[in-house]
């Protein structure tokens, strides 16, 4: 692994005595929201097919966040989260050109396992891992959780519905087991609780897809084929609910992956709708709702106020079903919201809206700057990373091996030489 070095600090300070910016601290814990099957914007809106995000009137929620009006009461007092919010308007599927004459990254896992790895290692279903037959298991240390657990850092996937009590009858209920008798989730399930409901839809039904767990595709991060708590990975797939605790005990790992039911994360409706609407209407709603309630929550950690960083990621562009619409091309935009004391300045009163072309390789990029571990993955190595969402120095650079002494010695020197010539040049 590469490590932070005293050449990287030289440049940034050098950086810092010439630059109009005030520099902000970097990143240190970040929490990955993980939604689904949305574009932010489309070429058309189709009544009843997939609907656009942006503007649309079932995500009041996340729109207020773009729109500079989203407020919560965050530890008692009254917060405007636009302050802290800057998003992306040109980011693609992976892999997307302009004119969509591309390799076709789908469905959902692709793009979880290339979030962490920056490739979906020809993966191109939603097979579970070690399902018979096409298990999509990778005998890799090549991914990110996997660097950090290297660099020492932590890590934790947080799903909902998973490590939840049975009852004498072998049905599910919505409690969760005490942590030592947590497993690695390794197979989707689906059903309604015989006790309990959702505490962010108030619905008794639950829907846990394992293609939506991205560490759970790695033998090195899901432990092996073993499904009982003697898996020594067991610890760090916990339930949602766990979160919370988490959160107040400030024991949040350093890279938190949280990904909501199929409900919650605008895949699929609720039997019977939500709130009046059903099909993808109800889809979004759910969502937006569910973004509205735990986000409140982790902001008002001290994981989140120390340096921290709330990313919303959508996994993959929609075709609206028009016949000769292509998912892949630039006319299809993927949601990318990011939320941080340490987020861009808003522009105007109005959150910072960034042009640049950016994809889940960018996120990953991201991720290995700000937790300093390297080499860059996959197509990381190609992407531009997250800067331009963040205040600088959020997002530190990569570091490169260690220069000789004698190279830092020249270049502080120059640097205190620079700086002293300004000053007299300003007397």
């Amino acid at each position: 692994m590469y490590c932070r070095t005293r050449a990287a600090s030289t440049l940034l300070l050098g950086a810092a005595l010439f630059s109009p910016y005030v520099f902000a601290d970097p990143i240190q814990t970040v929490f990955v929201i993980a939604m689904e099957n949305h574009n932010w914007t489309q070429p058309a809106q189709v009544p009843g097919g997939i609907q656009q995000i942006s503007g649309n009137p079932n995500a009041p929620f996340i729109n207020s966040l773009v729109n500079g009006t989203a407020s919560a009461v965050i530890n008692g007092v009254n917060t405007n989260i636009s302050s802290q919010t800057a998003y992306a308007s040109s980011y693609h599927n992976v892999l997307a050109t302009p004119s969509g004459n591309n390799p076709s990254i789908h469905p959902s896992e692709p793009n979880y396992i290339w979030a962490e790895a920056g490739t979906n290692f020809g993966v191109n279903n939603d097979n579970d891992p070690y399902q018979s037959p096409g298990g999509t298991n990778q005998n890799t240390n090549q991914h990110l959780s996997a660097y950090l657990a290297n660099a020492g850092k932590t890590w934790r996937s947080y799903q909902e519905d998973v490590n939840l009590v049975k009852n004498a009858g072998g049905q599910l209920t919505n409690t969760v087991l005490s942590k030592d008798q947590w497993t690695v989730p390794l197979s989707s399930f689906s059903g309604n609780f015989a006790s309990g409901t959702n505490e962010y839809n108030g619905s008794a039904q639950y829907n846990y897809a394992a293609k939506h767990n991205p560490q759970l595709f790695f033998t090195d991060t899901n432990g092996g084929n073993n499904s009982t708590p003697s898996n020594p990975q067991a610890q760090n797939y916990a339930p949602l609910q766990q979160l919370k605790t988490d959160l107040v005990n400030n024991t949040a790992a350093n890279y938190n992956w949280i990904t909501p039911n199929q409900y919650n994360d605008m895949h699929t409706a609720l039997s019977g709708g939500y709130k009046g609407l059903t099909g993808d209407a109800a889809n979004i709603k759910q969502g937006d709702d569910f973004l509205s309630q735990i986000i409140p929550t982790i902001m008002a950690s001290k994981a989140y106020q120390n340096n921290g960083a709330i990313i919303l990621w959508w996994d993959e562009s929609e075709s609206t079903g028009v016949p000769g619409d292509n998912a892949n091309d630039f006319n299809h935009t993927i949601p990318e919201i990011i939320i941080s004391p340490d987020a861009h300045a808003n522009v105007n009163g109005l959150p910072y809206n960034s042009s640049v072309n950016l994809t889940h390789s960018s996120d990953l990029r991201t991720m290995q700057e700000i937790f300093g571990v390297g080499p860059y993955l996959g197509d990381a190595a190609n992407a531009t990373d997250l800067s331009d969402l963040f205040a600088p120095g959020s997002i530190p650079p990569l570091a490169t091996p260690v220069p000789e002494p004698a190279t830092y010695t020249a270049v502080i020197a120059g640097l205190g030489l620079i700086a002293f010539a300004l000053r007299r040049a300003k007397r």
